[in-house]
């Protein structure tokens, strides 16, 4: 569906250049958003604040998996000797112990998933209207921000970053 999109869009637009060609010159510009979420301060800054956010979390995570491990090499080498009974105990706090770890990581990664894409759409939103103001202060008639192919002399990725990064 979205490669249909994309072909129905390049074929308007090339339609539109090539009637565009003969009343006057038509503009065209393309953004790379993947360069502007790496290179742009506003996304920079949108990283740093989720390590922030999210640093004491992954600590306690990377902890209690290294507990776990502790726990079950233990169970590893003290099985041999123990009752089955104590063997079973031990192996069902283990299970439960590693349910546990399991449930916090995908929380833990549901949580920094759902705050990146919160984070991430800010700094689109604010890198759109960036576009929108390079778009008509220089008069482009149209700005892509996907493409299989793009000529160089289009990429107007670096007006984008540097105004973005002045904007702040």
């Amino acid at each position: 569906m979205k490669s249909l999109s994309s072909h129905l869009s390049l074929a308007v637009l090339l339609g539109a250049m090539a009637v565009s060609a003969h009343a006057q010159e038509f503009k065209a510009g393309f953004v790379n958003t993947d360069r502007i979420f790496r290179e742009a301060s506003t996304a920079k800054a949108a990283q740093a604040k989720l390590e922030q956010e999210f640093s004491k979390r992954e600590k306690d995570l990377v902890d209690q998996g290294n507990a776990l491990k502790s726990a079950s090499d233990k169970f590893e080498r003290e099985a041999p000797t123990m009752s089955e009974s104590q063997r079973i105990s031990r192996q069902r706090q283990l299970v439960d112990q590693d349910r546990e770890f399991q449930r916090k990581r995908r929380e833990f990664q549901e949580d920094l998933n759902s705050r990146k894409n919160e984070e991430l759409a800010q700094v689109l939103d604010r890198a759109n209207k960036v576009v929108k103001q390079v778009a008509e202060s220089e008069k482009y008639d149209v700005i892509l921000q996907e493409a299989v192919y793009i000529n160089p002399k289009f990429d107007i990725t670096d007006k984008v970053i540097k105004a973005l990064n002045g904007a702040k």
